[in-house]
């Protein structure tokens, strides 16, 4: 697949590179681009893993409404890499697969409650410009969650909204890891966002 980034990526050594390297191949089959562009900053790359590690530990949002909220930000920023990251995550922890696959295009799909769908709402208007979350709104999932979840899912889109944008403007994209795993390929977001693209991630 040919390379979209902006900056080439560095080669990834040392001991914590090592480290790094044998993670990877560990948990996605192999390293993945955007782990060497960003290792040209290695304290960068480092801090980056060790806020999405401790993001790991917090346990207020269901997994699945967590994986949905990922990737209706990510489908709603355009990141075609963090929605087939997500999607192949999704199937490793054996979490709803088939659901996830569906909601670059939640708003027309008719497989999610009505929970999921203004838990994916909020996730899309957080990541608006100007930020498109209304008092309605956030009342409704504060009612369906409770507010350490709320507060969580806000945390979760918040960090994936960073992470999305950061990827674009490196030129970062999907890299088929759910093709991988022998998924279906990920319907195209409807807005019809630079993630069209993913529509052909994982196939």
């Amino acid at each position: 697949m040919t390379s979209t980034a902006r900056v080439p990526a560095a080669e990834i050594t040392g001991v914590y590179g090592a480290l790094v390297k044998t993670m990877s191949r560990r948990m996605l089959g192999e390293v993945p681009e955007s782990a060497g562009i960003l290792w040209h900053h290695p304290a960068v790359f480092r801090d980056l893993m060790s806020i999405g590690a401790k993001s790991k530990k917090w346990h207020r949002l269901d997994a699945d409404l967590t994986t949905f909220a990922s990737m209706a930000a990510a489908a709603e920023v355009g990141c075609s890499f963090c929605l087939d990251l997500h999607y192949f995550m999704a199937h490793n922890d054996h979490l709803d697969e088939a659901r996830a696959r569906e909601v670059p295009r939640w708003r027309e799909s008719d497989v999610f409650t009505a929970t999921e769908r203004r838990v994916m709402e909020y996730a899309a208007a957080m990541c608006q410009q100007p930020v498109a979350v209304t008092d309605e709104l956030s009342a409704a999932v504060l009612d369906d969650l409770g507010a350490p979840a709320l507060v969580e899912l806000t945390a979760m889109v918040g960090l994936m909204n960073a992470t999305a944008r950061m990827n674009l403007a490196l030129g970062i994209r999907s890299q088929e890891f759910a093709a991988s795993c022998g998924l279906p390929p990920l319907p195209a977001h409807s807005a019809g966002s630079d993630v069209a693209a993913a529509g052909r991630v994982a196939g």
